[in-house]
């Protein structure tokens, strides 16, 4: 490993957290002080399919932190997937070369402390039901819509992983309502077909717009073109509104939020905060809805703060 270089941050000695955010396609380290301000952030790309790799990422942006701001007083990480409470192994991580590993213990043996460990959808919650856009909120499902889609349930302010640790999953139900063009659906990771992550990824966005088009195009530049009012790309964008619209439709259904604040690359879309709850009041089984869909007041690094928070 190459000699780690100091940062211009500065040094602090009162108390620190540290924030790991493990996602499909970045890793962020940030470290946050007492009063919950960033004072030291870096990222560098997820090493693909290479979990070794990605273990001595996570030690090199640790070490880089230290090294910047003086040793931290806790360490929370955000994963994809879960903690299996049965076999204390990864599972459900839509990045699959985690799946079935000690991942926890593994970064614990690497930092020689303690880590505490949540699903990085519980992570974007907790930072926006803390002191965010979801703040004050009875009731807030916190969801990832990137590399892949998550979902968290918050309670009077308090995370409710369920019994299997998989509460807020939606992101591998299936899309409801399809139509005759979208069953059966496309082919999942998990092995199922038609799930929700499949059609609302950044990925599946992508994708959508390949098959219509014939033509291969960046989600982020789909949306640049959308909202520039290129056709095609304008078209993927409204299909990926109106299903973005049904799923979040089912969620209100089965557990009824004051608030839904959406985390992922895609919540930087303006568009979905006006237009989906234009939509969605067809499927919800209510007179009215008056649920607020909200953009994360910390942005896409909301969920590195959530994981500080953990411990």
């Amino acid at each position: 490993m190459s000699p780690i270089t100091p940062r211009p941050w500065p040094r602090y000695s009162g108390m620190l957290r540290l924030g790991i955010d493990l996602g499909g396609t970045k890793i962020e380290v940030a470290v946050l002080d007492v009063a919950g301000q960033f004072v030291f952030r870096e990222r560098l790309p997820t090493p693909q399919g290479d979990y070794a790799g990605t273990l001595a990422a996570i030690t090199r942006l640790v070490q880089q932190a230290e090294v910047a701001v003086g040793r931290v007083a806790s360490i929370g990480m955000g994963t994809p997937g879960a903690i299996s409470p049965r076999s204390g192994l990864i599972k459900n991580a839509n990045s699959v070369v985690l799946n079935g590993k000690p991942l926890k213990q593994d970064i614990e043996a690497r930092l020689n402390r303690p880590v505490a460990m949540a699903n990085d959808a519980n992570c974007l919650a907790l930072s926006e039901v803390r002191d965010g856009a979801a703040a004050g909120a009875s009731s807030v499902f916190g969801v990832i819509l990137g590399t892949g889609v998550g979902g968290a349930l918050v309670v009077s302010g308090e995370l409710i992983p369920g019994h299997h640790a998989i509460a807020g999953e939606w992101g591998h139900n299936p899309l409801p309502w399809q139509n005759k063009a979208e069953y059966p659906g496309p082919l999942c990771w998990c092995g199922k077909q038609g799930c929700i992550e499949q059609w609302l990824s950044g990925p599946a966005l992508a994708r959508d717009y390949a098959e219509v088009t014939g033509q291969s195009m960046a989600g982020a530049d789909i949306i640049t073109q959308a909202q520039a009012g290129e056709a095609a790309a304008r078209a993927a964008l409204n299909r990926y509104i109106d299903r973005l619209a049904r799923a979040l439709a089912q969620v209100i259904n089965l557990f009824d939020p004051e608030v839904i604040v959406l985390g992922g690359g895609l919540s930087n879309v303006a568009e979905l905060y006006t237009e989906v709850p234009a939509l969605w009041s067809q499927w919800v089984f209510s007179d009215a809805v008056e649920t607020r869909l909200v953009a994360p007041l910390f942005g896409d690094s909301s969920g590195v703060r959530g994981a500080a928070f953990l411990q």
